[in-house]
């Protein structure tokens, strides 16, 4: 698109969040809330709306909900109402669903974001409590619609925020430190290619100068947060391109297509009033006490962006390092647990997001399993600080031989693999003048003022010694025999 075009509009963007509560039993039941399970195994006579059965709540699901909203600044509401909303679905058994209309658990908030262009809250409207429905499994070449009730029951928080965000890459900021805060929280796991974290996201154009929003359509089925940014960019150059031409835009429902990147229309959007909320019946009113409030509050973590504020003034860590470090909960407890044992607090920080982070991506397990512990890390970093073994052989050999020796101190594996680094002038001294006797064209170089060929040397002198020669005793030694050379 023109970008003259694009820059006559402004884009308005609100995103309703789904997270799955990371419950062991269903909102209104005690059926199973398991992933994964076979197809209608986790269903009884409440889950499948059989006459007469009635709800009861689950008070964990309330306690985690509780938590994201405390988590993203938001008021908690002491008196909760639980409401019907109607609408028929083949895989909702009961034909509504029970959700909150008019008391969320949790009102206002915001949450903040960094993108290119800084830091910024993006304010909230809501989240409220809810129950997932069933799925609907739609086979290729098949004309049959098959549904898995599995699902039906599982609690749900939505997260809902006004339409201040501005830009995809906002949303996709959004999205990414709700995913963090849920799982530091521990209250979802944020898979959504699992469709434990989905999102929905109205969007709308509206000239720079307009007072009104313009209509704005909804768009469905995102199982990536890189999929969420593709369908709003697209979403938004489609809108602006029917209002150039003179065409209105439907408020409607759209489907992301992740494989043409395009969005194609479902349904008309429904209106409030379709949906004929009302209060359950069969649901008490819940009452949150100041006491159960003040016992959520106390045993909450601390949360990605504390971390990041202690890790760049206590540990004194760049801020890059910091973000990538606290991306993830448990990495985040490996780097703080190591620091408790060395304070070389950015070695510790290179190696947790270099080596580390690399060896748990590539067997996709958790910090918590590595079987280098915090403390064995920082004992390897002190070798290196102490001069016992370089950074280079504690890299490539004793880190590895540690993966597999987990049982082991680092110094004795160091010295079962004869690694340990050799300081001694008299051992190195015959490697260096073996390598000034060997390259005498590059002895003139240096001698002619070229100084940073000594790295060359150097490379020579690490190679010879196998890697055990103490970079800084081969570095004077060098220095000084070039120096002496006639």
């Amino acid at each position: 698109m023109d970008k003259a075009i694009r820059d006559k509009y402004t884009a308005v963007i609100g995103l309703e969040v789904h997270a799955q509560l990371l419950t062991k039993s269903k909102i209104y039941n005690a059926d199973a809330a398991a992933y994964g399970n076979s197809p209608n195994t986790n269903v009884g006579v409440i889950t499948l709306a059989h006459p007469g059965v009635l709800p009861k709540l689950n008070k964990k699901s309330i306690e985690y909900a509780i938590k994201m909203g405390l988590a993203c600044n938001c008021e908690i509401s002491r008196f909760n109402i639980f409401d019907r909303k109607n609408y028929f679905y083949p895989d909702l058994p009961k034909g509504y669903q029970l959700t909150q209309d008019r008391t969320p658990i949790c009102k206002g908030g915001y949450i903040a974001i960094s993108t290119s262009n800084g830091e910024r809250n993006i304010t909230l409207n809501r989240i409220h409590i809810e129950e997932d429905a069933g799925k609907s499994i739609h086979l290729e070449n098949e004309n049959d619609t098959l549904v898995d009730l599995n699902r039906a029951g599982v609690p749900l928080i939505e997260i809902v925020t006004e339409p201040s965000i501005r830009s995809s890459e906002e949303a996709s900021a959004l999205l990414t430190e709700i995913r963090k805060i849920v799982r530091y929280l521990e209250i979802c796991d944020g898979n959504m290619e699992e469709g434990s974290l989905r999102c929905d996201a109205n969007v709308s154009v509206m000239l720079k100068d307009a007072k009104e929003y313009g209509k704005k359509v909804e768009v469905k089925n995102m199982n990536s947060i890189r999929n969420v940014q593709r369908a709003i960019d697209y979403e938004i150059e489609r809108q602006i391109e029917l209002i150039e031409s003179g065409a209105n835009i439907t408020s409607e429902t759209r489907t992301f297509d992740a494989g043409s990147g395009k969005t194609y229309g479902m349904r008309e959007k429904e209106e409030l009033n379709d949906y004929r909320y009302f209060p359950d019946p069969d649901l008490s009113p819940l009452v949150v006490s100041e006491e159960w409030l003040a016992s959520i509050k106390a045993s909450m973590p601390a949360l990605p962006r504390e971390l990041v504020t202690k890790y760049v003034k206590s540990f004194h860590l760049p801020e890059y390092d910091a973000q990538v470090i606290t991306d993830s909960k448990d990495v985040a407890h490996y780097f703080e647990e190591a620091c408790q044992y060395t304070v070389n607090y950015k070695a510790v920080s290179n190696w947790v997001m270099g080596t580390v982070k690399s060896y748990l991506n590539e067997t996709n397990s958790l910090a918590s399993d590595l079987p280098v512990s915090p403390k064995t890390l920082a004992e390897v970093i002190n070798l290196i600080d102490g001069g016992k073994i370089s950074y280079t052989m504690a890299q490539q050999r004793l880190f590895p031989a540690l993966l597999e020796n987990s049982n082991k101190v680092p110094i004795t594996l160091a010295q079962e693999l004869n690694i340990l680094q050799d300081s001694s002038a008299d051992s190195i001294l015959p490697i260096v003048e073996e390598v000034i006797k060997e390259f005498p064209l590059k002895v003139e170089e240096f001698k002619n003022g070229k100084k940073g060929i000594i790295a060359m040397f150097m490379g020579e002198v690490m190679k010879r010694s196998k890697g055990k020669a103490d970079p800084k005793v081969a570095n004077e030694l060098l220095t000084k025999k070039l120096k002496e050379v006639q």
